[in-house]
């Protein structure tokens, strides 16, 4: 494994954790050049399942998308990152199961707003603004206002 800090070829595993749901496993390793310690993750793969976009690109689904994406909206939120890694794990499963081979970028959005929502409203209402585009503060009360009506 490439150390990400000095490129370093070389390092060893520090300490190796499983998963909650046991498809994860979490290894803290230790450059053997510049001493740097990192932390990677290992998946199963099942398919490479692939991203149509609403301008028909396709590109390879990025679980660090969907993680960046998700750590945003989450931000100075209550959600510690087991639980955020958790939630990640789950979008992914439901995606993985859902589709073998393509799925759009809304349908996407739509299981993470989904799952968003029944954990934190205001991380909700954060990736829905940038999801759905919101032009003005009108749409935001908007989905704050269906947000309570459905609560």
């Amino acid at each position: 494994m490439k150390c990400p800090y000095c490129s370093f070829q070389d390092s060893r595993v520090i300490e190796t954790r499983e998963g909650k749901d046991g498809f994860v496993i979490r290894r803290r390793r230790e450059c053997l050049e510049c001493r740097e310690r990192f932390t990677t993750k290992e998946y199963i793969e099942k398919n490479v399942i692939h991203v149509l976009k609403s301008d028909g690109r396709t590109e390879e689904f990025e679980l660090e998308k969907l993680t960046k994406s998700l750590r945003i909206a989450c931000q100075k939120r209550l959600i510690s990152s087991e639980h955020l890694e958790e939630i990640v794990n789950d979008i992914f499963k439901e995606i993985q199961n859902k589709f073998t081979k393509v799925v759009k970028s809304v349908e996407i959005g739509e299981i993470v707003m989904a799952k968003l929502k029944t954990i934190d409203k205001i991380a909700y209402v954060r990736f829905a603004s940038v999801y759905r585009n919101f032009e003005d503060v009108s749409e935001f009360t908007k989905e704050i206002d269906n947000l309570e009506k459905n609560t």
